[in-house]
């Protein structure tokens, strides 16, 4: 929360009733109660992007007697209609306002934070321009739609003292199984970790449609490149093979950073390698297949569709022992969102720092990158860069509209 406009509302209320001369009558609401704090002791919150994912985190921070959210954004008015009309019934009031400009929203210095779930195209810019103006974020995954947006992000939240989580659930709830087998010991030291994801995002040729009145398509594209409007183009359903945003390169790296923030999340989570980046990225083009082994400088090896391995299955070393750690887990209560809550309150890193959450999808790019290049790759994570490779750097970031660079 922001300090300053926490300490305004809490001053305020203390101070009110000395300072008003006429009756002054503070609600039920405001005082709050047993199960909801004061107003003064609210995370005060509004959304960006409230359609699909956008509308289940909307939920999760209305379902929360420490949340005020009183702020919708969407470029499309039918989605945040409806999004301003769950707020508003939810505190059976009309106070929820709507926005079709995120900057708009993020101008307003009574919001502490905001939740991100538009398209991937869009994420680094609202994010930075969030932690700029102050406020505190929680963005779905996958947090960058490229390499040199990561750090870009990382840096902003550092500069700014913001607390920035990434969004994949995924990471501790689905995967806690393997998670603790491997920080348990049990396994001996780990060699390695395979994923099994895909498919890489695609070239988009719909055909042009009639611009529906109520969206505004030249928002929706922000920094992507110009393109006629087609439903199946900006469709947000959850499918990667064709027929929505999430397929398509200029919006986002298809499953492979869709689903590929979940399950390399979760790879690197188990074999505990989020604090650090690959340095190399092996391509492999056999009779079994094409593949690619991404190697990290403590040994520990992430593969992609290995050949003969499942999905987040792991090679150990029985017979060796390894010193067990606690793993590491969400901080207060409501999962992932509560985890967000309460380091909103208490300026702690949440569990998918951003941070970490830029190192998981970096494996994503990396893994992208090799196999359009079809070889492999050298990779510095302290400069960003793949040394001495033009070929590969020009791979690192993409071209976006004005006005939206980072």
């Amino acid at each position: 929360m922001s300090r300053s406009s926490s300490s305004t509302r809490r001053e305020f209320l203390k101070t009110a009733g000395a300072s008003v001369a006429i009756p002054y009558i503070i609600t039920s609401a405001a005082l709050g109660n047993a199960d909801r704090p004061a107003a003064s002791d609210r995370i005060v919150m509004g959304g960006i992007g409230v359609g699909n994912m956008g509308s289940g985190d909307q939920g999760a921070f209305l379902g929360r007697g420490d949340v005020q959210y009183v702020a919708v954004c969407d470029v499309r008015k039918g989605v945040r209609e409806a999004a301003k009309g769950r707020a508003d019934k939810h505190y059976q009031n009309s106070d929820c306002r709507e926005y079709n400009d995120f900057r708009e929203l993020l101008a307003r210095d009574d919001i502490d934070a905001v939740h991100v779930a538009t398209p991937d195209h869009w994420h680094a810019i609202m994010v930075i321009d969030a932690c700029r103006q102050g406020k505190d974020v929680y963005c779905q995954k996958p947090e960058t739609r490229t390499l040199r947006e990561g750090p870009l992000m990382v840096a902003a939240a550092r500069r700014y003292a913001r607390v920035v989580s990434g969004g994949s659930q995924r990471v501790l709830e689905d995967y806690r199984g393997i998670v603790d087998k491997c920080w348990s010991g049990s396994l001996g030291p780990i060699k390695s970790i395979n994923v099994n994801v895909g498919p890489l995002s695609q070239i988009c040729n719909l055909p042009a449609e009639p611009t529906p009145a109520d969206i505004d398509w030249d928002m929706w594209l922000g920094p992507a490149p110009w393109a006629p409007y087609n439903k199946a183009r900006c469709d947000g359903n959850f499918g990667t093979g064709g027929g929505s945003w999430r397929s398509y390169v200029d919006y986002s790296g298809g499953g492979m950073t869709d689903w590929g923030a979940h399950h390399f999340g979760g790879a690197t989570f188990a074999v505990d390698v989020r604090e650090m980046q690959p340095v190399e990225v092996q391509y492999h083009d056999d009779k079994e297949g094409k593949y690619v082994t991404l190697h990290y400088p403590n040994g520990i090896v992430i593969s992609h569709n290995r050949p003969k391995f499942e999905n987040l299955q792991v090679e150990g070393t029985p017979g060796e022992t390894r010193a067990p750690k606690p793993v590491p887990s969400y901080k207060g209560q409501g999962g992932i969102y509560g985890d967000f809550i309460e380091c909103v309150k208490t300026r702690e890193k949440p569990f998918r720092d951003i941070e970490l959450a830029v190192n998981t999808i970096a494996v994503s790019h990396l893994a992208i990158i090799a196999y359009q290049l079809q070889r492999s790759l050298k990779w510095d994570s302290a400069t960003q860069q793949f040394p001495g490779d033009a070929e590969a750097n020009r791979l690192l970031d993409r071209t976006r509209r004005e006005p939206w660079q980072v």
